[in-house]
């Protein structure tokens, strides 16, 4: 019974006890996996593509900008700048603000009605109404009103509750708004606008020229007026007893609020006469405003109307004030425009101040108020392509000290600017408060003129801080040929730039380095110029006991390099200079350089008489080293920036030695593959297993070659038991490489020693390079440090 007892007090023990749970480790991942990152939009920037609206809020100062992509765009004072879209992709075909109210209403091509709040944080869309059965072409909002007018195709005028933005019942009907006697359809509705005294009378325009003054309180046409032109807009006088018309025949007609047959008058602007007294054909008036201001006459603003006489005349918009009409052109097609006033009520005179013109690449603000009618410097440049963007950097957690630097320059020659107007930018709405951002943002861009653009993008948007204009640093090209003419000879193709040091590396179209010092104040200097050649067409003369374009470079266990004697080579490129040509010009002599960015250095490559220069296709800045590595289509170059000498010249297949289990020399097609001589055992041997012991064979040869060359070298297996060995002269061939590049190669070798760097001849410059190593001093350890450096540089080049 005890032994029962005491096994069962066991039992219940051990179930009592709970099992303990394994230690299993969690696994930790090292590696960054894809969804470690989010592709997040923070702004946009540049001009909205294809705009085709725009709308301004004359209390609050906001101008909103549609887009043909169903975009919107809002901008206000400097730095208030936000983006919008609408689900679809439809074209905003109007906009209206509701007046200091934060919000909008857009009507779209796919016949719907938006109601945007920009109260809120994320501005988006409260309401929306789709047409079924009509196509939009105008709305009206009057000012504080709760009803908005829409015209239709068909003729009709919808009238929508913008508060609970449903359609009301009140329709005017197209059959009832023309006369009993017209017979024919008048057109889609053009035009929409209450009259300034009596806002219960609504003035309809149709397309064939018919106005009609509408009761909407007793529901019935009041007056009618037929126009003997088509009609594209309308704009009252504020005293709402005269209106005017714009024609597709470049005439402006002035009517009065009162049956009547014809017009008060009829003026076409820009009416001319040709040579056999006929009146020229002028180009339809799209747009015009009628303004009023208690310091003078009014102002005629409108859009188009000039002759057809010259073909290509630019777009402008035409401003009639004073018994003078004043033109001004415009760089792209006009869009749409709008005055600004001081007032927003349309029954007293409003006081324009400013006209907003959208251009097609561009927007434009005119002051009305200064004589000539100046146009405002626009503080958020709209256009990022003002000349076309050909390469972009970005670069992130600068120097705290490295934007007020670069603005500082940037202001000093915005201020040297002249023709604009010196009142401040009207568009002032908004609020803006810089984004609390950790590190500092700079973008720089590149574009086909040769200007460099430094942009701040830590604020949450792009704001220009410096313009640096690398085409001053050459003298103008000469007129040429149209056949050898090249359109953007200075377009930037590569930039690097130090931070720290603030030493900037630019690279132009016509295979050209520019090295640049920042400087804050002016300072008169010279530029410097190194001329690099990468081509010499006597080499095909010199032999093959001249230079091996097969030259192989012995293992990374030796210290040293062969030595090959190319001095033989450098005078006869030095005697046939004057073959090259220089593909741009740099200005000699001291030149007075701006505050910012100042030339120092300038690297050209020569190229033969008669051939395109390379292009550049990667760039590396070591400020720390004061080198730059730059690599072409055919050759790797490196200078020294501090003695303004090259240091390395070298062709592509020579960064390849033996230890290359590849061939990557070119070769001619009509030679026989090196691959089918000598025996199938030697082909078939690896290159890995040849390299070992210091003995390495060539991939495109069977013989073996020691790594024990040159003083210094390591001794191989054979060397170690006292034997001399056999060292093979350096092989020779004519039959790989093309002129261009045995000549890379012949000016591209400099030699090592275990001594230390000692430079032996390559190009014209040979005596430089002496100066060079002389005057930095290199030492054994200084040698192994730059070696390494331009092996390294060489790598990430390729």
């Amino acid at each position: 019974m005890k032994k029962r007892t005491l096994r069962s007090v066991f039992d219940g023990l051990r179930s009592s006890v709970a099992q303990q749970p394994k230690n299993e480790h969690e696994e930790i991942v090292e590696n960054l996996r894809s969804e470690n990152f989010q592709l997040v939009k923070t702004f946009r920037h540049g001009f909205p593509y294809q705009p085709t609206a725009i709308a301004f809020d004359p209390i609050q100062k906001l101008l909103a900008i549609g887009s043909k992509t169903g975009s919107l765009r809002l901008l206000g004072r400097p730095g208030v700048d936000a983006h919008v879209r609408h689900e679809t992709d439809a074209a905003v075909i109007q906009m209206q603000f509701l007046t200091n109210e934060g919000a909008l209403i857009t009507a779209t091509a796919d016949d719907s009605l938006h109601l945007w709040n920009f109260r809120q944080k994320r501005p988006e869309i409260v309401h929306s109404l789709k047409f079924q059965r009509e196509r939009i072409t105008y709305i009206h909002l009057p000012l504080q009103s709760k009803w908005l007018y829409v015209g239709t195709e068909k003729g009709n005028v919808h009238v929508v509750n913008i508060e609970s933005f449903t359609l009301s019942g009140y329709i005017i009907n197209w059959n009832k708004a023309i006369d009993v006697c017209m017979k024919t359809h008048p057109g889609p509705i053009m035009h929409l606008s209450d009259n300034p005294l009596e806002a219960s009378k609504l003035l309809l325009a149709y397309e064939t020229g018919l106005v009609v003054l509408w009761d909407l309180r007793l529901k019935k046409a009041e007056f009618r007026w037929q126009c003997t032109e088509p009609i594209k807009s309308i704009c009252w006088h504020y005293e709402g007893k005269q209106f005017l018309c714009s024609h597709t025949d470049g005439t402006i007609s002035t009517w009065a609020v009162r049956p009547m047959t014809k017009p008060l008058s009829v003026n076409q602007p820009h009416m001319k006469t040709n040579k056999d007294g006929k009146l020229e054909q002028c180009k339809p008036i799209q747009k015009v405003e009628w303004k009023h201001s208690r310091s003078g006459e009014g102002f005629v603003i409108f859009s188009g109307g000039l002759t057809y006489d010259k073909a290509g005349r630019s777009p402008s918009i035409s401003v009639m004030h004073n018994k003078t009409t004043t033109v001004l052109e415009m760089e792209h097609n006009v869009v749409d425009f709008v005055t600004l006033c001081e007032s927003p009520y349309i029954c007293e005179m409003q006081e324009p101040y400013a006209i907003v013109v959208l251009l097609h690449n561009d927007l434009v603000v005119i002051d009305l108020l200064t004589p000539g009618f100046p146009c405002f410097e626009n503080p958020y440049p709209m256009d990022i392509h003002e000349s076309p963007v050909t390469c972009c950097v970005y670069l992130a957690d600068c120097p705290s000290d490295l934007i007020p630097a670069f603005y500082s320059v940037g202001a000093r020659g915005a201020s040297k600017r002249t023709g604009f107007s010196e009142k401040e930018w009207p568009l002032s709405g908004g609020e803006w408060s810089p984004t609390s951002c950790s590190y500092y943002e700079v973008i720089l861009t590149g574009h086909a003129d040769g200007s460099v653009k430094f942009w701040d993008a830590s604020a949450g948007n792009l704001q220009v801080l410096y313009k640096l204009k690398t085409a001053k640093v050459f003298e103008k090209p000469r007129t040429r040929s149209v056949e050898d003419i090249d359109d953007d000879p200075f377009a930037v193709q590569l930039i690097s730039l130090c931070p720290e040091s603030r030493k900037l590396a630019v690279v132009g179209a016509s295979s050209y380095v520019i090295i640049f010092k920042f400087r804050k104040l002016e300072s008169p200097s010279e530029t410097s110029i190194l001329e690099i050649p990468l081509a010499c067409e006597s080499l095909l003369d010199l032999g093959d006991s001249e230079i091996s374009p097969d030259f192989e470079f012995a293992s990374s266990r030796t210290s040293s390099i062969v030595k090959t004697d190319f001095t033989d080579v450098t005078n006869s490129c030095t005697e046939r200079k004057g073959d090259y040509n220089l593909p741009v010009k740099v200005r000699n002599g001291i030149q007075k350089k701006a505050p910012g960015f100042q030339a120092h250095l300038v690297c050209l490559n020569l190229a033969p008489t008669g051939e395109q220069s390379v292009n550049i296709t990667a760039l590396i800045l070591n400020s720390s080293y004061d080198l730059i590595a730059y690599g072409t289509e055919t050759s790797v170059v490196i200078v020294d920036i501090l003695q303004k000498a090259c240091v390395l010249n070298i062709a592509t297949p020579d960064l390849y030695g033996a230890s290359d289990p590849y061939q990557r020399v070119p070769r001619s097609p009509k030679r026989t593959n090196p691959e089918s001589e000598g025996p199938p055992s030697e082909r078939c041997r690896s290159p890995i297993s040849d390299q070992m012991n210091g003995v390495c064979v060539s991939p495109t040869s069977a013989k073996q070659c020691t790594t024990g060359l040159g003083q210094g070298g390591a001794p191989n297996s054979t060397a170690s038991r006292g034997s001399k060995p056999s060292i093979e002269p350096v092989r020779r061939s004519r039959s790989q490489g093309t002129q261009r590049t045995k000549f890379q190669r012949c000016l591209s070798t400099i030699s090592y020693s275990a001594d230390g760097l000692q430079p032996y001849p390559r190009y014209c410059s040979s005596d430089k390079l002496g100066n060079l190593f002389s005057s930095r001093q290199y030492s054994s350890f200084g040698s192994t440090v730059t070696s390494s450096l331009v092996i390294i540089t060489l790598c990430r080049l390729l």
